[in-house]
């Protein structure tokens, strides 16, 4: 079944191709099997780099910008949808609400405040939706370290790191949250 996924990642175009490569090929892949993207709307970075491949794949496409980032010309052009929020913290209630699941690519501080957000909304069960670190070359190692250090030192219960999926492969990531979707 088709779902709608956010998928948060980088806005600079000034890091290592390796992760275009993977953001490219999530959008492709999630054109072929029919996923439409929930995305911050950006014309840049990794989130342009996927949801331009997705359009050319034929998906659905909706992107939520604050009101600023548009009038600065940083949305990208032809998405299925684009929703103008007031905010930052519009766009993300917007984004949560759109999507069936969450996607990490690798990011700055924005992608790493939105997937600590979405993973501490599902450990309150403001809701039940699958989560997905998306490892592209090891890049949230560091983050990951620190989540173990969390549970060994009881900061969280270890039973959170449930919470979420953490893979390098974007069909991996993909098959994990198609099946959430059938066992939910």
């Amino acid at each position: 079944m088709p779902s709608m996924i956010a998928v948060y990642s980088s806005s600079s175009d000034q890091i290592p191709q390796q992760y275009f490569a993977a953001a490219r090929e999530l959008g492709r892949l999630m054109a072929q099997r029919r996923h439409g993207l929930v995305f911050g709307g950006g014309n840049v970075g990794l989130m342009n780099a996927m949801a331009q491949e997705l359009q050319t794949g034929g998906g659905r496409v909706v992107g939520v910008i604050p009101k600023e980032l548009k009038d600065q010309d940083l949305a990208l052009d032809g998405c299925t949808e684009m929703i103008v929020t007031d905010g930052m913290r519009d766009r993300k209630a917007t984004m949560e609400a759109r999507a069936d699941g969450f996607i990490a690519l690798p990011g700055g501080f924005g992608t790493l405040e939105e997937l600590l957000e979405i993973i501490t909304l599902k450990q309150l069960r403001y809701h039940a939706k699958p989560i997905v670190i998306l490892n592209v070359a090891g890049y949230f190692d560091p983050l990951l370290e620190q989540f173990a250090r969390m549970f060994k030192e009881r900061f969280a219960k270890r039973k959170f790191a449930e919470l979420y999926f953490v893979t390098a492969d974007p069909a991996a990531a993909l098959d994990y949250l198609e099946r959430f979707r059938t066992e939910a």
